[in-house]
């Protein structure tokens, strides 16, 4: 389970430091890959099989979903967390993410999310006042 927000900093290389707090949880190797609202998404082997199953189970006969596979697929890579827990960020999902420094991570219960810090401050302040509303039309879901 990932949780928590933390701050690291990408460096010119594209290599981002893991929280000591989700590393033995992620394991040795991860799949780092697009994400929505502008940021990427990280996910263990384990839970990156949940989510390709899905992905690949949409049916080819519809336009949305074969874009969808295109676009997302396309874009997954698997890195490995080397000795002091950081990953090597392709430099097209860098660029994806707009990633230049400061970089915040995201727990998302099955998955985490890396965003520049500018991009989620940016949704926070947005959205920050929306919380309650959220909550509330998401309560049935929640049962």
């Amino acid at each position: 389970m990932f949780m928590g927000e933390f701050a690291h900093n990408i460096d010119r290389k594209g290599r981002l430091i893991m929280p000591a707090k989700f590393r033995d949880e992620l394991g040795e190797r991860v799949i780092v890959n697009r994400g929505l609202d502008g940021c990427l998404n990280v996910y263990t082997t384990e839970q990156w099989e949940v989510v390709y199953k899905k992905i690949a189970a949409l049916p080819s006969t519809n336009k949305d979903a074969r874009m969808y596979q295109r676009i997302f697929l396309s874009k997954a890579s698997e890195v490995d967390l080397d000795s002091q827990g950081r990953i090597l960020i392709p430099s097209t999902l860098v660029n994806l993410a707009g990633l230049q420094k400061e970089c915040l991570i995201i727990g998302v219960a099955t998955h985490i999310e890396i965003w520049s810090k500018e991009k989620w401050e940016a949704l926070e302040a947005e959205q920050s006042d929306s919380f309650e509303d959220f909550a509330e039309n998401l309560s049935g879901l929640m049962e």
